[in-house]
């Protein structure tokens, strides 16, 4: 059965076997977003991006991220590296409203 996994993702060792197994469930994790985003969209009848999308982004990216980092995959590392800072920074102002509205400023 491993023997054949391995085959099949073209690896040669368990570890690189575990390595592509966390690459696809990040990208799985990446895409959900897409997901909730049309789930919540289609619900208000009008485009909606909802905090989970976000922390999807977010646990999807970083996980990807240490994927390309054990692929040293360049390309793959900067792209993830600046989505992750985005999906922060975001959910950052998403927070930083809910706090200035509980406050009342």
């Amino acid at each position: 059965m491993i023997e054949t996994l391995l085959g099949f993702f073209k690896v040669d060792t368990r570890a690189e076997l575990i390595w592509v197994v966390i690459g696809i469930g990040a990208q799985l994790l990446f895409s959900m977003r897409f997901i909730i985003q049309w789930i919540a969209s289609e619900k208000q009848r009008r485009s909606v991006v909802p905090e989970l999308f976000w922390w999807f982004s977010i646990t999807g990216g970083l996980t990807l991220l240490a994927y390309a980092i054990h692929r040293q995959d360049p390309v793959f590392i900067l792209g993830q590296s600046l989505g992750v800072v985005i999906y922060l920074r975001n959910l950052w102002l998403i927070y930083a409203e809910k706090r200035s509205a509980r406050s009342g400023s």
